[in-house]
This record gives C-alpha cells, sequence and structure tokens, in this order.
C-alpha cells in the first residue's frame, strides 16, 4: 500500500514557477513509477510527467522543457517543478504511484493516487 499526499500549489502568474512535492508512505517507494497528472474544469485528466525507479522520465508534449519531475528516494518524495506557467497549465495536480507494467502516460494504469493541489495561473 501507498499513500500519497500532493502540497505546493497555488496562484501564481503567468510566467512564475512553481514546485509541488508529492510525499509518500511505504518502504518501497522506490521501487514504483510515480507520475503526475492534472484535470482542469470541464476537462479529463491528463498525463503530465512521470519518472520510473531507475530515474528515466517521461513529458507530455505540451510541458516538455517547462516541468521536470524528479524523486529523493531517502524522502519518499516526488516533485514536479513547474517553470514559465500560463494560463492552460491552471488545474487540480494529482501524483500517482504504480509498479512495473503498464503504461506511463495512462491514469488507469496507476493504482495509487493523491487528493491533488489546486494549481491557478492568471494572466
Amino acid at each position: 500500500q501507498v499513500q500519497l499526499v500532493e502540497s505546493g500549489g497555488g496562484l501564481v502568474q503567468a510566467g512564475g514557477s512553481l514546485r509541488l512535492s508529492c510525499a509518500a508512505s511505504g518502504r518501497t517507494f522506490s521501487i514504483y513509477t510515480m507520475g503526475w497528472f492534472r484535470q482542469a474544469p470541464g476537462k479529463e485528466r491528463e498525463f503530465v510527467a512521470a519518472i520510473n525507479w531507475r530515474d528515466n522520465t517521461y513529458y507530455a508534449s505540451s510541458v516538455k522543457g517547462r516541468f521536470t519531475i524528479s524523486r529523493d528516494n531517502a524522502k519518499n518524495t516526488v516533485y514536479l517543478q513547474l517553470n514559465n506557467l500560463n494560463t492552460e497549465d491552471t488545474a487540480v495536480y494529482s501524483c500517482a504511484a504504480k509498479g512495473s507494467s503498464g503504461s506511463y502516460y495512462d491514469d488507469g494504469d496507476y493504482g495509487y493516487w493523491g487528493q491533488g493541489t489546486q494549481v491557478t495561473v492568471s494572466s
């Protein structure tokens, strides 16, 4: 079992930055693939980024070059650095965890989810 708790969301102006954190419980954090997804009002949840146990990273094309995912296994925490934010990045951001099988990009393959943290970008 893995429990996930996100933090770091907030209100930021366009062009600004935020860093989201996701703290995980459980001693086997290092073996999980960790992902970030987001859901904007009236839209479906979408993949943002993922990092596997080898620290290989994967990004949605809309955020590549602006967002960076990283993990600190000693702290059981995964981070999402959000730079050069724009209003289209406004959404609830959720972290998720999965095992080695399945797709990095498919939220249905993630078995554990946090409660989400709101990111609002003003123009």
